[in-house]
């Protein structure tokens, strides 16, 4: 389903009708958009809100965290994170993603109890809302599947009928050799019912349960539990794994039509109720997947994860040269001024190799399996229609992957040189930067915790003792003290700069093979910052540029981060994994 233009109420409306007899046959969607409507109704006091004038800014910086990432004795863990962002991170982030802060029975969260609680070992909604006086939040929406000890699937499991189409029944013996598997799992578990035994769709794992959206009554409920999130302060909704949504056997079952619609049903519904409520969608596969997320530019998510930047950024700093990543991201641009990339290079899960392919080639890609598993990782693999397995994530942090944890001989500054140069590279992008907690700090792999879930991705989701961690950045010498200084002082440089708008124009260039560099200009062409990136160990001299594609600059180049000045065509010595934000008139 597509559309080009922005509609009124009255389109828009129409266009949910269209959205949803497309989904569920002319006669049931009929009766499920009177039924959406009354729904609507329900919210109407959202649209009474204030709309901001812009959707993005260069003051966009989203952290990602749990919600008990910092703990403190006697205390709401939602309240103790609270106190370390309003103490540490004002004027440094102005959006926090808190992951899934619901009730849970595994998965770290992503298998969800209630939709529309929060779970009593964090705190409460009043603490939610606490955050959002300082923070813009982003709430996750994990609709593709439920806890089974949720009441949804308890109900399934007793006979329910309001439950009974909740999920997918599936014959085992039925075809489903073509189903896109991010797990090496089973993709169904047999549960026993009062009417036998039935074999349930479960995607993630046996305590995930799919959720049919074939069913009408699960896609309002679901819509439901949306508008909820944003009466309780969701600026954005993330959504969880979306592209597996729809199942359709003897298919794939990713991406398919019926999941697109059903974003696009969201994406009016949000637009018309809420406006300043942005969609992002969370899809770990290849480039092109990814940003058909996007729709047509106005109707499907305004943000997707960047997920190809990940791998080959490790890539660029492994080699020592940029060329793949440089050419990829000559390729990128936002479908329209409504829409942008969320970039990220680390998160509560592990680095994804999957969206890598068709880019680096399989020896590349399995140089950066050996070594994550050189420098005390993990490698979680996948199950392929032919039968064979494939690495699918790399479980470990990023600073660990970047330097390797066993060598002594390295010195700790260069370590942290080379981590903030894979981090300048996401800030210099066209965007909006996602960090993950534990990058600020380039938090080593926790083994301990690994060896205490036999779970991978355990590696790098350690909680902290709010103590220990202010203790640690009391300490100038300390990794977390120097990665946190540089981290927070690049922020800083980028939020009070217009080029670094997510929608301002961006042009790589290449000047050397070890340089990763690119130009950003302002809208309305006043100022360009040229960002230069050493991924190399080694020095690299160089003049600068007197013309930057189409673009000469005016004036001489001033270094933001150094505050060096110098004029164009000057020679420059570029130090291993330096980073440079050289900016002038355009």
């Amino acid at each position: 389903m597509a559309g080009s233009a922005v509609l009124s109420e009255r389109d828009m409306q129409g266009r949910l009708q269209e959205l949803l007899v497309f989904i569920y046959g002319e006669k049931t969607g009929a009766e499920t958009a009177k039924r959406l409507d009354r729904l609507m109704e329900q919210y109407a006091f959202l649209k009474k809100r204030p709309v901001a004038g812009e959707r993005f800014s260069e003051r966009d910086a989203v952290l990602i965290t749990y919600g008990d990432q910092v703990q403190a004795d006697g205390a709401a863990h939602l309240r103790t994170l609270q106190h370390f962002l309003n103490n540490h991170l004002q004027g440094v982030t102005n959006s926090v993603h808190i992951l899934p802060f619901y009730p849970y029975t595994s998965d770290d969260g992503f298998s969800v109890v209630d939709y529309r609680a929060v779970d009593p070992n964090l705190g409460t909604w009043k603490d939610v809302e606490g955050l959002n006086p300082n923070f813009r939040l982003m709430f996750d929406a994990v609709v593709n599947h439920i806890s089974a000890s949720s009441a949804w699937f308890q109900g399934f499991l007793a006979g329910d009928e309001k439950y009974r189409e909740y999920f997918l029944v599936t014959d085992p013996a039925q075809d489903l050799s073509k189903v896109t598997r991010p797990r090496t799992l089973p993709l169904l578990t047999a549960f026993q019912t009062p009417a036998g035994e039935k074999h349930v769709w479960t995607t993630f794992s046996a305590d995930q349960i799919d959720l049919n959206f074939r069913n009408p009554d699960v896609l309002l409920d679901v819509t439901e539990a949306l508008l909820d999130y944003v009466d309780k302060g969701a600026s954005l909704i993330r959504l969880d794994a979306i592209g597996y949504l729809w199942k359709e056997p003897g298919t794939c079952c990713i991406h398919l039509p019926q999941t697109h619609a059903v974003v696009q049903v969201w994406r009016a519904v949000l637009d018309l109720l809420a406006p300043d409520t942005l969609l992002v969608t969370e899809t770990n596969v290849p480039h092109k997947d990814n940003i058909s997320y996007f729709g047509d530019g106005v109707n499907e998510a305004q943000m997707v994860y960047q997920f190809p930047l990940v791998p080959l950024v490790l890539n660029a700093l492994q080699s020592g040269h940029a060329r793949h990543l440089q050419e990829w991201a000559g390729t990128l641009a936002p479908v329209s001024g409504k829409t942008t990339f969320f970039n990220f290079l680390a998160s509560h899960d592990g680095i994804g190799v999957v969206p890598a392919r068709g880019i680096l080639d399989e020896k590349e890609i399995q140089a950066l399996v050996a070594t994550a598993s050189a420098h005390g990782g993990r490698v979680s693999y996948k199950n392929n229609s032919d039968g064979t397995q494939s690495p699918y994530e790399l479980n470990i942090t990023f600073f660990d992957f970047l330097s390797d944890p066993k060598n002594a001989a390295e010195s700790l500054d260069t370590q942290v040189s080379r981590f903030m140069a894979s981090q300048a590279i996401m800030l210099s992008l066209q965007g909006v930067p996602g960090i993950y907690f534990h990058s600020l700090f380039g938090s080593p792999n926790w083994q301990e915790g690994l060896a205490q879930t036999g779970r991978a991705r355990t590696i790098n989701r350690q909680k902290m003792k709010l103590s220990d961690l202010e203790k640690a950045l009391a300490d100038p010498g300390s990794r977390a003290a120097k990665v946190f200084t540089r981290y927070a002082g690049l922020l800083r440089i980028r939020i009070a700069e217009k080029a670094f708008h997510p929608n301002a124009t961006q042009k790589v260039i290449e000047l050397h093979p070890a340089l990763f560099s690119l130009v950003r200009v302002e809208e309305g062409g006043a100022n360009l910052i040229l960002a230069i990136i050493n991924v190399s160990g080694e020095k690299q001299n160089l003049p600068l540029p007197e013309r930057l594609s189409d673009i000469t600059p005016s004036g001489n180049y001033k270094d933001l981060i150094g505050r060096k000045t110098w004029a164009p065509g000057s020679p420059v010595v570029i130090e291993p994994y330096q980073v440079l934000w050289l900016k002038a008139r355009a």
